[in-house]
Order: C-alpha cells, then structure tokens, then sequence
C-alpha cells in the first residue's frame, strides 16, 4: 500500500507541476483572460489517459503500478476541476457567459473527445 501511495503521490507532483507549467506558458504566450491553461492541461490530460487505459487494455504494456502512477497519479495531478470550476464561477460572477458556456463546453466535449482519440490511436498502433 504504501508503495502505491508513494507512486500515486510523486505522479501527482509532477503532474501537478506540469499543469503549473502549462498554465504559466498559456498567461505569458496569450493576452486572453480566457482559461486557456486550464482548458489545454485538461485536453492534453484527457488524451493522456485515454492512451493509458487504452495501453492497459492491451494487456502487459502497461502494469498496475504504472497505472496509478500515470491516470491517478500524474493525470489527477495534471488536469484541475477545480480550477475549472473556479474559473467559470469567475466569469458567472464577472458576467461573462459567451467565454462561460465555451469553457464549459470545451473542456467537457473537448475533455470526452481526447479521451476517445487516445483509446482510438493506442488501438491502431496495436
């Protein structure tokens, strides 16, 4: 057990790190007070772990233990509901819905679309 939280935990801090990068590279490369952070560490994460289940799926190409590291590890650590949640209220409170419901929209079709595209590319490789 304690090997599997230890696991969990430092892919959730690299993770958690990307998504920092992400969203500090998204701020200094785009004048929009739109999420675009959020939205693309959410995308990429999605895909990620389509791929992921995708590689499990296939039988050993991808262990317990590498599982957890990488789908509720790194991608729990890398995608932000949170942050999505706290954006939205933002721009509820800020009156904002047009930029409001295509976040919602995106990161949640968007967010499906990925994963689907990962199980998807995994399945034709192999």
């Amino acid at each position: 057990m304690l090997r599997t939280i230890l696991l969990v935990g430092s892919g959730g801090f690299i993770g958690s790190v990307m998504r920092f990068l992400v969203q500090h590279y998204m701020e200094k490369s785009l004048t929009s007070t739109f999420p675009w952070g959020t939205l693309v560490a959410n995308i990429a994460g999605s895909f990620l772990i389509g791929i992921i289940f995708a590689l499990a799926e296939k039988g050993n190409l991808l262990n317990a233990e590498w599982r957890m590291f990488l789908a509720v590890g790194f991608c729990g650590g890398f995608t932000t509901f949170s942050s999505f949640s706290y954006n939205n209220f933002t721009m509820i409170k800020e009156n904002v819905l047009a930029p409001l419901f295509l976040n919602i929209g995106g990161n949640l079709f968007l967010g499906i679309v990925a994963v689907y595209l990962g199980i998807i590319i995994i399945r034709l490789i192999y």
